[in-house]
């Protein structure tokens, strides 16, 4: 099997579609009343799932996390340390919550924290070097 993607089950989608397009800058064409959201971001397969519709299709009930969902995290990468910076004052400033202030860990990445309207983590974090090359070691 590979990894094809991952969902968020949201109660406000038009809360969570405004935050993830306007915030974050993910590419939702669809409108705010939509039962479920579906894109690619940077080749990685994102979903919405309004919770009631998905309870609809499963015929089950889910009980869900309140205030911050410490079960899972959406990581997200920016080529430098400035960037995460200005990432995160950006997001705090359009309406995210801060969890952790940017920070250089001492393993080298600079990383922070914020949470979405309902809770989620996300990560902003960068190695200070481009995306294709973060992974290489430099030895």
């Amino acid at each position: 099997m590979r990894l094809d993607g991952f969902g968020l089950f949201v109660e406000d989608m038009g809360k969570m579609v405004r935050f993830y397009r306007d915030v974050l800058g993910f590419e939702i064409k669809e409108t705010e009343d939509t039962s479920n959201v579906y894109l690619v971001k940077d080749g990685t397969l994102f979903l919405l799932y309004g919770r009631n519709d998905f309870e609809k299709m499963t015929r089950r009930r889910y009980k869900y996390i309140k205030g911050l969902n410490g079960h899972f995290e959406i990581a997200l990468y920016v080529d430098t340390f400035k960037e995460v910076d200005e990432a995160y004052n950006k997001a705090v400033q359009n309406g995210a919550t801060s969890v952790l202030a940017p920070e250089l860990e001492p393993w080298g990445q600079r990383t922070c924290y914020i949470a979405d309207p309902e809770g989620n983590l996300i990560e902003i974090g960068s190695w200070n070097k481009p995306y294709e090359s973060k992974d290489i070691s430099e030895e």
